[in-house]
């Protein structure tokens, strides 16, 4: 069903304060994904010095731990929604990402509780407290992912007065990026005070992730009240067969490989550069993390102005510039040059999304379903670039990862998004 024949059937509806709900939960997701990755670096001073020379390698299981809930989880979402409805899933989401917060408060006190506690690993120790946080950043991030399963079709679809589906992604996409934005200092200041990370206690995590897991459950509790409207012709229709498999479309196909690259390198950023400035003793490393998803913010705001610019084009200049300053960064061992990829990095979801479907008419549902696979480089390659750390001994020549995944995306803006003849849906 098209997007127009979608918007006349909501018409009549008042989706405004969805609208806002949709807004704000897409916020709770961008702050607690950034909150995630922000306990790497304090985390593996607190939990990981008995690990010897594969610190980096086990504190960055907890990135790998929440992305890879997205390709294990997405199909739950789907399930839940068309099976139970949009607020039912949400409210499932919720429940689920309050047991994941709980699952941090439970790592914080067995630590606290029984510190010489240890798994013996040859000649290595691993407090099991640091499995259970993993549980935890599991099941958050799969809570994550069942809440976009929601997020992004509803706002596209629900109809506001004034506003566009672009327009209406782009602001959900932007209250996203200032939880992104915040959560470094939430992590920094809030949760472990203002500490040095040397001096940061496990213990200290218990409070704010009561407090998270009960605001959790209250949002939940005040979804069952607030209006939701039910978007009909969104949901899977088993009735209409469709001749091909949807991976037979090449462009679509390296368009997953190209988000596969695209999250990687996100958060390899996102989630490495605050250990990489704290092994340089740059002062106040979450100030550079800070400055990254602010720039994520920034350029997400300047890219909705973008309507005239082809998506080809704004992926072509946004690969290029990210690959030279991630290259200039290697060459200077500057953390500021690479958090200035986060302006290239804001748009490219979208180029890379919008090239990937071009022209896929009926198959355009199930292709947006195949790119939560491409998610899961958010896990892999973080986790890549922290043993490649332990194996040289320093972050640096480790950017080169990042580098190499933003040429890939370059070469899929110049030819892998390029439609061959046949790679269109002519059965409309």
């Amino acid at each position: 069903m098209s997007t127009n024949s979608i918007t006349r059937q909501v018409a009549g509806a008042n989706y405004v304060t969805a609208f806002l709900t949709m807004v704000i939960l897409f916020f709770v997701v961008g702050f607690l994904t950034t909150v995630n990755t922000q306990f790497q670096a304090p985390l593996k001073e607190a939990f990981l010095d008995g690990m010897g020379s594969l610190k980096n390698t086990f504190a960055t299981l907890i990135t790998f731990s929440w992305f890879l809930a997205y390709p294990v989880c997405g199909g739950l979402g789907s399930k839940w929604v068309n099976a139970y409805g949009y607020r039912s899933t949400l409210v499932r989401g919720l429940v689920m990402m309050s047991g994941g917060l709980l699952l941090f408060f439970a790592s914080s006190w067995m630590s606290s509780s029984y510190p010489d506690v240890v798994i013996l690993l040859g000649g290595l120790s691993l407090p099991p407290a640091f499995l259970v946080f993993l549980l935890g950043s599991f099941t958050v991030g799969g809570s994550a992912t069942v809440l976009q399963v929601v997020i992004n079709p509803y706002l596209s679809a629900c109809e506001v007065k004034g506003t566009q589906s672009v327009q209406r992604l782009a602001i959900g996409g932007s209250a996203n990026a200032i939880g992104t934005t915040v959560a470094p200092y939430f992590v920094s200041g809030i949760v472990f005070g203002g500490v040095a990370v040397e001096s940061v206690e496990v213990g200290m995590l218990m409070v704010p992730f009561l407090i998270l897991a009960a605001l959790m459950m209250l949002i939940g509790l005040g979804l069952c009240k607030v209006p939701l409207p039910d978007i009909s012709g969104t949901r899977a229709d088993d009735s209409v067969e469709l001749s091909r498999s949807v991976w037979s479309f090449r462009h679509l196909t390296l368009g997953v490989v190209a988000i596969f690259f695209y999250v990687g390198a996100e958060v390899c950023i996102g989630a490495n550069i605050t250990m990489y400035a704290h092994d340089i003793n740059m002062p106040s490393p979450a100030l550079i993390a800070t400055v990254y998803w602010g720039g994520i913010l920034v350029g997400r705001l300047v890219g909705s102005t973008l309507s005239t610019v082809p998506p080809r084009v704004q992926l072509t200049v946004t690969t290029t510039f990210a690959t030279l300053l991630t290259i200039a960064s290697i060459a200077a061992d500057s953390p500021w040059m690479l958090a200035a990829v986060g302006l290239c990095h804001s748009i490219m979801w979208g180029a890379i999304f919008t090239l990937a479907v071009k022209d896929l008419g009926r198959y355009t549902t199930i292709a947006s379903g195949v790119f939560m696979i491409g998610v899961v480089g958010g896990a892999i390659l973080p986790l890549l670039q922290g043993v490649l750390a332990d194996i040289s001994g320093s972050w640096r020549q480790t950017w080169w990862l990042v580098a190499a995944s933003e040429m890939i995306m370059l070469a899929y803006a110049l030819w892998g998004s390029r439609i061959r003849p046949g790679d269109t849906d002519t059965e409309k």
